[in-house]
């Protein structure tokens, strides 16, 4: 890998920082090999949010290859949610341009003493004065960006005014809507005083063996365009099993509450499709092209929403208009709030309006009853003055319902709102949601895939029925291990790639000659090592739970009657893992077996 940009935002200046060999090797890149170079520079008294809290970006080796789905990259540190670890996955034309200005990542540490911008041109670092922009909204800030640096190709990475207001689930992003939302990283960016990065290279992307690895890599992206998997989320989005997810009961409606609701097919992938789709955008070198393109009444085209945030605004409040809920995200976007977090929270909201633990005294008027649209929106405005009620949705879901005296009614798991795959219908996204390394998280394993079909051979990956018990868990730990992987490399989750061809392209790409068990250890290894950041942290086995609306039964739906077997699954997921289950944490044969004895 290239080096990485080492940024001292206190006293402007910068160094190259070249990143050890056998690291590169043991965690491959992303947030594996994140979690290794701030292994030590993360402690439990550290403020996420001080100066001295450090924000890394990082590439992966494949990052930028013209790969299958090689667009992303990750940011990471510790949360200002949750306290823990943090790592967010985005795509776009970011990180690429950034490794062919000759940097695979951005290391800051420090505050500006007044708000900046940092301008990468190739070798150079400019700081600049961002006074101008400060305020601005994500996509006013990457115009405005663009106009006045005026150079072709430049890419541009940010923060809204959520993360200077420094909301705690505030989120970075990029290009068509690109973001890094989850854990909060776009406040600590705004806790420096940075409003953004912008990047523009005209070097090469390495690859140690191009001959090699192009016809692998054509072969990849070809196969890759003919996926069933491609093929649907290409013509639908990331929403196209919004039908599928519905029918199963994974898919939660009113606050986790419902198992079913009159009209969810509207705000579904083909809903989308049938009504307001306008095109298709899509991440550096992408076959797929996933993103929406919408045209709303107003004539104007604009981002359309993925599948968290079509469920987030839509059956999680009782929304069934797919107009709504785009423009309900677009604000989400522009503001730069964590559209899980945010829905999430309101949903609460809502539930707790339900129950009358929430009156209209504490929302100042708003009636918060399911399907109320003009709500919800007032919600994002208040949320991101602090105004009203904002003040206590601006804490998160685990805030919120602490304020009104009813934790046990977020559904959260270490201060991280939960995403919408209900373990009820997907059992194995229980143990996922509970032993996150970033709270509840369904990107560390989009295990509920597996439960539906997508089982792997090659990776030692079995199938198991949707809503089957203990029975599966060792099959969570190997599919967590490989989307560490994944996180490492960068790859898309929505990139059906097989395995082998991974390993084939990141021994071309990188020199080695891993085995797939190889490959697969540094998965179990990075995932291990975010476990030991964490239990430095301050996370124990008691943080391993599951927030109790979802050991709730439905009364309806895919998923009536059923709540999964979580405390012997959890048991037997201790004992896969080799962890204390006191403690919690990994025992030393676990971390000698993994090379991390040190």
């Amino acid at each position: 890998m290239q080096p990485v940009l080492k940024i001292d935002l206190t006293n402007q200046t910068y160094e190259s920082y070249s990143i050890p060999l056998e690291w590169q090797r043991d965690f491959l890149g992303g947030a594996s090999l994140a979690a290794r170079i701030l292994y030590e520079h993360l402690t439990a008294e550290q403020d996420p949010l001080a100066p001295e809290s450090p924000l890394l970006i990082l590439n992966g080796p494949l990052s930028g290859t013209a790969g299958p789905t090689v667009g992303r990259f990750v940011v990471c540190g510790k949360s200002p949610a949750t306290g823990l670890w943090a790592e967010s996955n985005i795509g776009g034309h970011w990180g690429p341009e950034l490794r062919m200005a000759g940097w695979d990542g951005v290391w800051l540490t420090g505050k500006a003493a007044s708000p900046q911008y940092i301008f990468i041109n190739d070798g150079k670092v400019e700081f600049r004065p961002a006074d101008s922009v400060w305020g601005q909204d994500c996509y006013e800030l990457q115009e405005a960006i663009k106009q006045e640096i005026n150079l072709p190709g430049l890419r541009v990475l940010g923060i809204g005014p959520a993360g200077e207001a420094l909301i705690p689930f505030s989120l970075l992003l990029c290009d068509h809507g690109r973001v890094a939302g989850r854990t909060g990283l776009g406040a600590v960016l705004g806790s420096k005083n940075i409003k953004a990065l912008a990047v523009k290279g005209t070097g090469q992307v390495p690859v140690l063996n191009p001959d090699a690895f192009a016809p692998k890599r054509t072969a990849a992206n070809k196969a890759l365009k003919n996926d069933p998997l491609s093929i649907t989320v290409s013509a639908l989005g990331t929403a196209g099993a919004g039908d599928y997810f519905d029918y199963l009961g994974t898919q939660p409606k009113n606050y986790y509450s419902a198992g079913v609701l009159e009209g969810a097919d509207r705000v579904s992938g083909v809903g989308i499709a049938e009504t307001i789709l306008a095109g298709k955008s899509a991440c550096h070198a992408c076959v797929i092209a996933c993103g929406r393109v919408v045209r709303l009444e107003d004539g104007q085209k604009r981002k359309g929403p993925e599948y968290e945030t079509v469920v987030g605004f839509g059956p999680n409040l009782g929304i069934t208009d797919p107009s709504i809920v785009t423009r309900l995200g677009e604000w989400c976007d522009r503001y730069g709030m964590d559209s899980i977090s945010l829905s999430n929270t309101i949903g609460l909201a809502y539930k707790l309006y339900e129950m009358g633990i929430v009156s209209q005294q504490d929302t100042d008027g708003l009636e918060l009853t399911w399907g109320n649209a003009e709500a919800a929106e007032e919600c994002i405005h208040k949320t991101l003055r602090r105004e009203g009620l904002g003040r206590w949705l601006a804490l998160g879901a685990r805030g919120f319902a602490e304020h009104f005296g009813v934790p046990q009614e977020a559904v959260q798991v270490n201060g991280l709102e939960v995403a919408y795959h209900d373990p009820r219908g997907a059992s194995g996204m229980a143990l996922v949601y509970a032993t996150s390394p970033r709270g509840a998280c369904h990107n560390q394993s989009d295990y509920f895939l597996v439960d539906i079909g997508q089982a792997d051979d090659a990776i030692g990956l079995g199938f198991f029925e949707r809503q089957a018990g203990a029975e599966k868990t060792r099959n969570v730990a190997r599919h967590q291990d490989f989307r560490t992987v994944n996180n490492a490399l960068v790859l898309c989750v929505f990139g059906n790639v097989p395995p082998e061809v991974m390993l084939d392209l990141t021994n071309l790409a990188c020199g080695y000659e891993m085995t797939m068990e190889e490959f697969l250890l540094s998965g179990e290894r990075a995932w291990n090592l975010k476990r030991m950041i964490n239990n430095r942290l301050g996370l124990t086995a008691a943080n391993d739970t599951l927030p109790e609306p979802l050991l709730r039964p439905y009364a309806d739906g895919g998923s009536a009657g059923y709540v999964p077997p979580f405390k012997e699954m959890l048991s037997l997921y201790y004992q896969v893992r080799g962890w204390d289950p006191v403690t919690g944490r990994p025992l030393p044969e676990t971390l000698h077996r993994l090379g991390l004895a040190w």
